[in-house]
């Protein structure tokens, strides 16, 4: 009777974990995919399995979901996903919301943007949103003026004062840490800055503001997102215990923005 038994409830158990739906869900290295896990974890005491598929760059993880190789992925704003959506014309939404980070600007040389010398080399990333966030946040404490200092998609060539008279270096937004070395300053995502061993909000010389366009999202094909495990992913996301997570692991870094 004690066998029967163990067999019964080792097929129900069986049962359950087959009903458990898996989804593929892209992030980068660094605090996004250290966030995931903790979503992961969530999500598994609720039925959804998550696997998680870690990425170097930016460009890849959408193209990833726009070929069904990931069901979801969480690791960009929303005005990159556009960007890119512009490009490609990818079937891509935004879901949630997640999180927030203030991003910085980064010297090795020099303390405060005013000590920057005339014509510094300034490095920014080559993607069209990254840079532009680059260039905003010198627009914002005066270092050059912008056409539209709103605008989420400013380059160099919307730049109308440089008094400083500096030069920008476009590098792949992966590779901006390793350029601290080599130029005055430089812009860096706050996912890279952290993998790199900086603290965005004790290492970086000045800041953007915190009221801006660039929350984190989750990005998930226009075909699916009415589908039940993505409002299990992002109610996942949006628990107790990824907030808990992100105020004790990156204490005011990452901020939760539901």
């Amino acid at each position: 009777m004690r066998i029967f038994t163990a067999i019964v409830a080792a097929a129900a158990l069986f049962a359950g974990a087959a009903r458990a739906e898996t989804i593929r869900v892209g992030v980068t290295a660094g605090p996004h995919a250290e966030i995931i896990e903790v979503v992961k974890k969530v999500a598994a005491e609720r039925g959804l399995d998550i696997k998680v598929v870690e990425f170097t760059d930016y460009v890849i993880p959408n193209q990833a979901l726009a070929l069904k190789d990931l069901e979801a992925n969480s690791f960009q704003h929303e005005p990159y996903l556009k960007n890119q959506i512009s490009k490609t014309g990818w079937k891509i939404v935004k879901v949630a919301n997640t999180i927030a980070s203030p991003q910085g600007v980064y010297s090795l040389k020099y303390k405060k943007l005013a000590d920057l010398p005339e014509g510094a080399r300034v490095a920014i990333a080559n993607d069209p949103s990254n840079g532009a966030r680059g260039l905003m946040i010198l627009a914002l404490h005066g270092v050059i003026k912008l056409k539209d200092s709103n605008n989420v998609a400013s380059t160099i060539a919307d730049i109308t004062d440089n008094p400083k008279k500096l030069r920008f270096v476009e590098l792949d937004a992966a590779q901006l840490p390793r350029s601290l070395q080599d130029v005055d300053l430089v812009s860096i995502n706050n996912n890279y800055a952290v993998q790199a061993g900086l603290n965005p909000a004790t290492d970086a010389i000045a800041h953007e503001s915190k009221d801006g366009p660039w929350v984190n999202i989750i990005a998930v094909r226009e075909e699916d997102k009415d589908k039940p495990w993505v409002k299990q992913l992002v109610d996942a996301y949006h628990s107790q215990q990824v907030k808990e997570f992100l105020d004790k692991r990156f204490k005011g870094t990452y901020i939760a923005t539901w």
